[in-house]
């Protein structure tokens, strides 16, 4: 009976490779601290080449991990950007800085662009995380963190929401409200649906995103809240707190990357072939090969068709 079990499970693994293949990290690879220079680093960010940006926000910094393992200063004095993601030209950098509670933007030379300054005459409560969608389009948590730099730490929004800048970069609409305080977000490649994290609740959810922007079939994805997300090239999702848990597109739990820190913040892959999980937690940057790959770049029209047409890259 028993080479009848092994002859059986050899048989499942030749039909189901997918099933015989070992969790998200590459064989044999361990995680790697690459700097610990800073004071709460947050918000990775990869650009076409592979080139890591991440934020220091108590030292209101903006730092680059080179796809050649060096650190360098982006910006000095970046509006205590935190979250970061690269915009559609590969070049300019969108920011949630919450210095004057605004969404931002900054060319390669570090010049600032306001692309958000509030909501229906009041300030926003302080952006946090975001993802640019295909069509240009941004979507960007709202969650409230009272800061010591505020001159006015009062809250002016009636609730912590979820906002859609659209392709236009002028059009704000809030298309969630029901959350205690939101947090990471991300969406899929091919611009169909779109993870937001409750960190205040503990649960992410999954919405169903329409052609307009706005969002509905809201559904519980998975019972745990992130500070930072991101998605591989086979749909897995990671979340951001103890470390970094990661979930199917079922939303089950597949693996858990365990990091030295008091608090994760964020994830993002990176590196020239898009195959490492760089990690920003507490006062460090980590890094960690991966056997799957990110989806945030290429943004050629050619690779847009097919990221729109389900291909995986």
């Amino acid at each position: 009976m028993k080479s009848v079990f092994i002859i059986s499970v050899s048989i499942v693994s030749l039909l189901c490779p997918a099933a015989a293949q070992a969790g998200v990290v590459a064989a044999d690879a361990n995680v790697q601290k690459l700097s610990s220079v800073f004071a709460f680093t947050e918000g990775p960010a990869a650009d076409p080449k592979g080139n890591v940006y991440f934020t220091d926000q108590p030292n209101d910094k903006i730092y680059i991990w080179s796809t050649e393992g060096k650190l360098s200063v982006f910006l000095t004095g970046c509006e205590r950007s935190n979250g970061t993601y690269f915009d559609a030209d590969g070049v300019s950098l969108l920011a949630c800085a919450d210095l004057h509670n605004r969404l931002v933007s900054f060319d390669p030379n570090g010049k600032m662009t306001v692309l958000v300054e509030g909501y229906k005459g009041k300030k926003l409560n302080g952006p946090n995380d975001l993802w640019r969608d295909l069509k240009g389009g941004i979507y960007f948590t709202d969650p409230f963190y009272k800061r010591p730099y505020w001159d006015d730490p009062n809250m002016e929004q009636d609730c912590q929401c979820v906002y859609y800048l659209a392709p236009d970069r002028k059009t704000l609409t809030r298309v969630a409200e029901d959350f205690i305080q939101p947090n990471g977000i991300i969406g899929t490649p091919d611009g169909k649906l779109l993870y937001i994290a409750d960190i205040g609740d503990n649960k992410t959810y999954v919405y169903t995103i329409n052609p307009d922007g706005t969002l509905s079939d809201k559904k519980l994805f998975c019972k745990l809240g992130s500070d930072g997300m991101t998605i591989d090239n086979e749909g897995n999702v990671y979340l951001t707190g103890k470390g970094v848990t990661v979930f199917n597109s079922a939303g089950e739990k597949i693996e858990h990357i365990d990091i030295n820190e008091p608090w994760t913040a964020n994830v993002c892959f990176g590196g020239k072939e898009q195959d490492t999980l760089f990690i920003t937690a507490s006062k460090s940057l980590y890094a960690v090969k991966m056997r799957t790959r990110g989806v945030t770049w290429p943004a050629t029209t050619e690779k847009k068709s097919a990221i729109a047409a389900g291909a995986k890259l």
